[in-house]
């Protein structure tokens, strides 16, 4: 199912400010504390950011991923990210950018996961990377470019960054008149619902951590309460809910008709690109954006990597049992 579309294509701006580069091993079973023979990774430039430009490249979206990127581990990131084809945007920085390593242990389905912490910026790098966002929402002066249509931020920020970046991002986006997606967790969450977001995408994890819940539902309420327009809330093979501030007393949840195995660690970056381009495309219909974000995610998991998804995601489309359900008080 490709993302619903209400108008012309417009750009898809990701920003990326902890970026990495991915290394995907997958292993014939992992026994700790034994030796492991494996094949040469998968390297790739990553990082949340980068993974939804990807996926939304790959669906034939206009895209320009925004990342800083150094070290050692840049040229990489750089030569892999210019074979991919994705329209990017670099800013050179300092510190080394970080791997993140996963193990796909094939004779359990299970994927075990290995983040490197990011290296702090200097203060004129975030100013840079502030910019080099702002010329991408401001698009080609000639308009040879398509039109910017959102702002999607995502992912961890390295040490030290700014407290405030992801609400910055959020009201960049709104003095360019643009709707902002955000994909963070922790305090950068709260705050991103502050200040406004149109679109905030946590797990549920990362909801309950941020928010202390114990109750999705409720959770998701609080985020609303504080600002943000509508929810997305990814719970594995229990689906992702959908919740809205237009309809607080109600929200939408869909689902697999059945349980799917594979690799599931781009699975919620996937989501966030079918929802970024459907709201690109001006969509704001709830239910239709939460069965696109459904059906990529799931086409992720049968994926080796992330930053894209199976051809099957309009197979698994109508595959979704999507109910609209009453929120408690």
């Amino acid at each position: 199912m490709n993302a619903p579309s209400e108008g012309p294509a417009r750009l898809i701006v990701t920003v990326t400010a902890n970026p990495a580069v991915d290394m995907t091993y997958h292993v014939d079973g992992i026994h700790p504390g034994e030796t492991h023979r494996v094949s040469p990774p998968l390297e790739r430039a990553g990082g949340k950011g980068l993974n939804v430009a990807r996926v939304a490249h790959q669906m034939g979206h206009p895209v320009m991923a925004v990342a800083p990127v150094g070290g050692a581990t840049a040229m990489v990131f750089r030569t892999e990210l210019e074979a991919s084809g994705v329209p990017h945007r670099l800013v050179p920085v300092s510190a080394s950018t970080r791997r993140s390593i996963a193990f796909v242990d094939t004779a359990r389905d299970l994927t075990s996961i290995f983040n490197e912490h990011g290296r702090p910026l200097e203060a004129s790098e975030w100013q840079a990377l502030t910019a080099a966002v702002e010329q991408a929402l401001d698009g080609h002066p000639d308009g040879a470019a398509p039109r910017c249509g959102v702002l999607v931020g995502s992912g961890s920020l390295p040490a030290n960054a700014p407290e405030d970046f992801y609400p910055q991002l959020v009201r960049l986006a709104h003095k360019h008149g643009l709707p902002a997606v955000i994909d963070t967790s922790g305090r950068g969450m709260l705050d991103a619902a502050r200040a406004g977001a149109d679109l905030l995408k946590p797990n549920h994890q990362e909801l309950m951590e941020a928010t202390g819940e114990s109750d999705l539902r409720q959770a998701a309420r609080r985020l609303l309460d504080l600002g943000a327009r509508m929810v997305l809330v990814s719970a594995g093979a229990d689906g992702i809910y959908a919740f809205t501030a237009d309809a607080p007393g109600s929200y939408w949840k869909a689902r697999l008709n059945r349980p799917l195995a594979g690799n599931p660690t781009g699975a919620g970056d996937a989501a966030v690109a079918a929802a970024a381009v459907a709201i690109a495309s001006g969509q704001q219909d709830p239910e239709q954006i939460l069965r696109a974000a459904t059906a990529w995610s799931a086409a992720a998991v049968l994926m080796p990597a992330a930053g894209e998804i199976s051809s099957r995601h309009t197979d698994l489309a109508r595959n979704l049992i999507v109910t609209h359900e009453e929120n408690p008080e």
